[in-house]
């Protein structure tokens, strides 16, 4: 009986070692194409990060008031509830207005090269500006954003403590600063990062599979680096284009901003933190099933006809990227006084 005891001992050892070994192997394959993400908030370019930032930029991120129509906030369509986005098709704004394109996450976007799908805005605080203005979200002007900011006495006071070497800190660029600074520390640690970290029980087998087959197959051709997307333009259709309801004809992605006939079908590849947290998929919000859209990119990316099973283990991979939500409170906003602007232009929907 010893014996037998033993021997079977040995054999899990053995079992054991192989899997450890394995899980090292996959971990170092890994390695080679994506990080970690970084324990502390990230340096951003020409704006340094205090606390007193982060706070100005949390109350200006949901605060309704930045719009003309006092309806919508950054947060109407990149809920920190629902996964950083509004989880619709596309986004609905200023007079009820549908916007073109499915909005993305605003969660760890600090690790995008650049915000938007077509990559148009190169960092957060840019991107801050541009729902503020667009006629189709909040409807706003810089100038009244200002006039909003400056009849509060508590936000003059926030941006004062914000930015203390400034004369005049009320300032449609220190608007935006603030809310860079507010979204750079909206962060999601994930199981993968703690198996990238060294943690072989941070995903189960299935999870382990699904990774392999994402670096074999080539998605992390294009999904890679700390937010596995989020750097590179690629062709929607780089094999094969899908129909016309996944990939609108009228939507030409970076060539809007290139006006470069290569351009054309050309968008940022997503970054796939918390995907199965933000349906639905593409820019254009047709999808809402992700085993359906992992098999789309399969064939239209990467010339291959996933199984189905290959669709579970990487759909399973992509679970394990959903992390820890920042814990957010909702801010008490500064009250409203005589002089500040009253809101225009909505208009009820029929």
């Amino acid at each position: 009986m010893s014996l037998l005891r033993n021997f079977a001992l040995g054999t899990v050892s053995v079992m054991a070692l192989t899997s450890v070994a394995q899980a090292s192997e996959l971990r170092d394959n890994a390695l080679e194409m994506f990080a970690a993400l970084p324990s502390t908030v990230p340096a951003l370019n020409e704006n340094v990060i205090t606390q007193e930032k982060i706070d100005l930029g949390k109350a200006l991120f949901f605060d309704p008031r930045m719009s003309a129509s006092g309806v919508f906030s950054c947060n109407s369509c990149h809920n920190l509830g629902t996964g950083g986005d509004d989880n619709m098709p596309t986004s609905i704004g200023h007079g009820w207005q549908k916007g073109p394109r499915n909005s993305p996450t605003v969660l760890n976007a600090v690790f995008n090269e650049a915000q938007f799908w077509d990559g148009r805005a190169a960092d957060l605080a840019e991107q801050a500006k541009g729902p503020v203005q667009a006629g189709v979200e909040m409807a706003n002007t810089p100038d009244n954003v200002l006039a909003t900011l400056n009849s509060m006495p508590q936000y003059q006071d926030w941006f004062k403590a914000s930015f203390p070497d400034e004369a005049d800190p009320v300032t449609f660029d220190n608007f935006a600063k603030a809310i860079e600074a507010f979204e750079a520390t909206l962060i999601t640690p994930a199981p993968f990062d703690a198996f990238l970290n060294g943690d072989d029980n941070a995903l189960t087998d299935q999870q382990k599979a699904g990774l392999g087959l994402f670096m074999d197959k080539g998605c992390a051709s294009c999904h890679n680096g700390v937010n596995l997307g989020g750097t590179g333009y690629f062709p929607f259709g780089l094999i094969e284009k899908p129909g016309a309801d996944v990939l609108p004809p009228d939507d030409k992605g970076r060539f809007q901003v290139t006006a470069t006939a290569d351009d054309s079908y050309v968008f940022r590849a997503a970054p796939l933190r918390n995907i199965d947290q933000t349906a639905p998929y593409f820019h254009s919000g047709k999808v809402w099933d992700l085993r359906v859209a992992v098999a789309i990119m399969g064939t239209s990316q990467l010339g291959t006809e996933l199984t189905e099973p290959e669709v579970d283990d990487i759909v399973a991979f992509l679970g394990a990227l959903s992390g820890k939500m920042p814990e957010v409170t909702y801010p008490i906003l500064p009250a409203e006084t005589a002089t500040t602007p009253r809101p225009t232009g909505e208009v009820v929907p029929n």
